[in-house]
């Protein structure tokens, strides 16, 4: 095959359709008509000796040659796309960017609020999009539809930029009328009844299982290991909800120290160091290879990283109330 005599426009149609399965997605994604669509398909077949998407019952499903192309293709085009990329400089003070942005509950609490006060000077015109773990595919980052996931990740696709925004550990939220307060040791907590309230993955969620100490995260796994089970009544993925709760006098939430914090003038409310070692979390913020060298993305990922080292923002530690 003479690579010169190659029309590129159909790399870009054929990583559309592979990514879309769906040639009028793929058709409205590149701003072309359907016609023009299914005439580079054609192309394609022809160029590649292959049918690259049959119609199946599931839609368009692509053959074994297609999914052998699709990184082939996406690495090709990213290079072009850096090579024509004009390097204009982003400049903040004036940019109108929205930057779309995946955020667990826990991490849109702790961190964005002091993000805004910042944006607020540096980049008055500058709009967030928060999207939930819900709302969001790995897919979505990698193609660089969300500009970045902030969230605590089991893993995550190899692609993947990624740079650790914090470290957090533990604190327990619970009423000042709650009775085990002034003898908080590790028999009382056990005898008492839980909140549990963990991270959101992506996509959509499933329930938990009580009994399934394994996936219970952090809190359940660091007293598993001690031989020990506390007793939970509610399951809860939001921290807001888990704090809420945390008011009525026989209910403990153990969560993130940070989230624990934003509550730390609540005179309902007392916070206390768990009663057992539970290892730290890490944040990370996670973004696509597609927009590592953008000059906006370059500059507010520098900004996250920034704002999360100011320990005025963020305190490291809190003391246990003094009883």
């Amino acid at each position: 095959m003479n690579v010169s005599r190659v029309d590129l426009n159909l790399l870009v149609y054929l990583d559309a359709l592979l990514r879309e399965r769906n040639v009028t997605r793929a058709a409205d994604q590149l701003g072309i008509t359907q016609p023009a669509m299914s005439n580079g398909l054609r192309r394609l077949r022809t160029l590649f000796e292959d049918p690259l998407l049959v119609r199946t019952s599931d839609g368009m499903t692509p053959t074994n040659r297609a999914l052998e192309l699709q990184p082939l293709i996406r690495n090709v085009l990213k290079d072009i796309e850096q090579a024509v990329r004009p390097q204009t400089p982003f400049t903040p003070t004036s940019s109108h960017r929205v930057f779309r942005i995946m955020a667990s509950d826990y991490a849109e609490s702790t961190l964005i609020p002091a993000l805004l006060r910042r944006l607020r000077y540096d980049a008055p015109h500058i709009t967030l999009d928060m999207l939930t773990p819900s709302d969001v595919s790995f897919q979505d980052v990698e193609q660089g539809r969300v500009d970045m996931a902030i969230n605590r990740f089991d893993e995550m696709p190899q692609s993947f930029h990624q740079s650790t925004v914090w470290q957090d550990g533990f604190s327990c939220l619970l009423s000042r009328n709650n009775l085990i307060r002034r003898k908080f040791t590790l028999e009382n907590y056990l005898n008492a009844r839980h909140i549990w309230v963990s991270k959101t993955g992506m996509g959509v969620g499933v329930g938990v299982n009580p009994e399934d100490v394994q996936r219970l995260g952090w809190v359940d796994d660091a007293l598993s290991k001690l031989g020990r089970k506390r007793q939970i009544t509610v399951f809860t993925r939001h921290y807001h909800v888990a704090m809420q709760l945390s008011r009525q006098n026989d209910l403990i939430a153990t969560l993130p120290t940070r989230a624990a914090m934003l509550l730390s003038e609540d005179p309902e409310l007392v916070i206390q160091p768990p009663p057992f070692s539970i290892p730290p979390i890490e944040l990370k913020m996670a973004w696509s290879p597609l927009l590592q060298q953008d000059a906006g993305h370059r500059w507010i990922r520098r900004l996250i990283i920034e704002m999360a080292r100011q320990p005025e923002f963020f305190p490291r530690n809190q003391k246990a109330e003094s009883l």
